[in-house]
């Protein structure tokens, strides 16, 4: 299966040079665009034969496959994760934290048997971070309206004479929200892109000898794998708790303020 894709990539290289001709940059980026849709679809196709594998399950008592456990296991994990972070309206948003999930860590582990993979590519990772960062903002003026959501950034109101400095604030703020996207994406590529380099450099050193050295940091990069998806999805759902945590907060405790006001209810007596 390896020696499969590795001619697919062969034979995307050939195609591409013969297309470029002396046009050696162009035939180098359209080889990076292809490439990087090879491996999405890669990814797609595993996410897919996965999850249609742990479905196969789903309508009996008992899961027997392990492929359907260990999706069973995930299940519980994220949602503990939401509700921990975001509350108990977190659940509600467990399709597109499984999904980042899913799509993330697949492509970290394509990273470890493969030259490269999606989330080796930074562009592949500011896409995601996009979607994340602007799904946080519409839930965010979904809870609390639009002028409510980007009221916040201006921080707490302090009179007409202190205007000024909202106005410094919501600047600072609005770059800080900016700067999301690149901190979720670099952080990302950074350490898949990052581990298959090193694996990459402590191979030469081991070349002479016909020694892998680079394999000894399998152990570390599957870790690795695993720390980034649950980094991306944790910071997620921080983002999501910040602007619906308040929102969420008095529709889930509606008889709060009966309580602190001495109105508890009083059960029917016949």
């Amino acid at each position: 299966m390896l020696s499969l894709f590795q001619n697919v990539q062969w034979l995307l290289a050939a195609g591409d040079a013969a297309k470029g001709g002396d046009h050696g940059g162009d035939a180098h980026a359209a080889l990076a665009i292809e490439g990087l849709w090879f491996y999405i679809a890669l990814v797609v196709l595993i996410s897919f034969g996965l999850m249609v594998m742990a479905k196969k399950e789903f309508g009996q008592r008992f899961f027997r496959t392990r492929v359907s456990q260990y999706a069973e296991q995930l299940y519980i994990f994220i949602e503990n994760l939401a509700v921990g972070i975001i509350g108990a309206h977190g659940r509600k948003y467990m399709p597109m934290i499984m999904t980042f999930w899913i799509v993330i860590f697949i492509s970290n582990c394509v990273a470890l048997f493969f030259p490269t993979s999606p989330t080796a590519d930074l562009s592949f990772n500011l896409g995601m971070a996009l979607i994340a960062v602007g799904y946080v903002q519409y839930e965010g003026m979904r809870a609390n309206g639009v002028l409510g959501h980007f009221s916040h950034f201006a921080g707490p109101k302090m009179g007409l004479a202190l205007i000024p400095i909202n106005g410094m604030i919501f600047i600072i703020e609005i770059i800080s929200e900016t700067m999301k996207n690149v901190s979720l994406s670099l952080r990302l590529y950074g350490n898949i892109d990052g581990g298959h380099r090193a694996a990459v450099a402590m191979n030469e050193l081991g070349e002479a000898a016909y020694i892998p050295v680079g394999a000894f940091l399998l152990p570390v990069k599957l870790l690795t794998c695993v720390v980034q998806a649950l980094i991306f999805c944790l910071l997620f759902c921080v983002y999501i708790s910040l602007v619906t945590h308040h929102d969420h907060e008095h529709e889930s405790h509606p008889h709060a303020d009966d309580r602190e006001h001495g109105h508890d209810s009083v059960p029917a007596t016949a």
